[in-house]
């Protein structure tokens, strides 16, 4: 098995839960003990300011709180894009990684921008091998505008178009097929 660190998750057809239908995850950490990501595409309706006040200064108050999976939602989680990603305290790809536990004034001179979200994904050991093989996911290699993209709503779609003629149909489904 490839170890899928960096790499984005696209929800399959198949996927109908809703914590995950139609969403693009960036896999933060895979290894033979599970996996951790956050969930790029579910901007919620709080702004950091309302929802997160100690972390606004980071991004900007008004900006929006993202939702980044199902598992403990009371938990900010930063990523960021990194001048020096010696800083972070994980490298998800290239100069996009986390910070892990307090953050430090050194590391954030280090930061170009960032996004905050509640909540993470997480699968345990075997957990997200089984939902590939059974197609619940696509692989795909993450890009840095995927990370900040200014249109979170159409990631998925847009991923998708990058894959190819052969999931052109699926990008254009509509979120409830019964009113195509």
């Amino acid at each position: 098995m490839d170890w899928l660190t960096g790499k984005l998750l696209v929800a399959g057809a198949d996927l109908f839960d809703p914590n995950f239908r139609r969403t693009v995850v960036l896999v933060a950490h895979h290894d033979e003990d599970g996996a951790v990501g956050v969930v790029l595409n579910r901007r919620s309706e709080a702004t950091v300011e309302e929802a997160v006040h100690p972390l606004s200064w980071l991004v900007g108050g008004d900006e929006p709180l993202y939702i980044g999976g199902p598992v403990q939602q009371d938990a900010a989680v930063v990523l960021a894009e990194f001048d020096d990603p010696s800083k972070a305290g994980l490298i998800a790809f290239g100069s996009i990684g986390f910070f892990l536990g307090d953050v430090d004034a050194e590391a954030v001179a280090a930061v170009r921008r960032a996004r905050i979200f509640a909540g993470y994904a997480g699968w345990g050991p075997g957990q997200l091998e089984g939902e590939l093989a059974e197609g619940a996911w696509l692989v795909e290699p993450a890009r840095t505008e995927d990370v900040f993209t200014d249109e979170p709503e159409d990631l998925w779609s847009a991923v998708l178009r990058r894959k190819g003629r052969r999931f052109e149909v699926l990008a254009r489904m509509p979120a409830d097929p019964s009113m195509n």
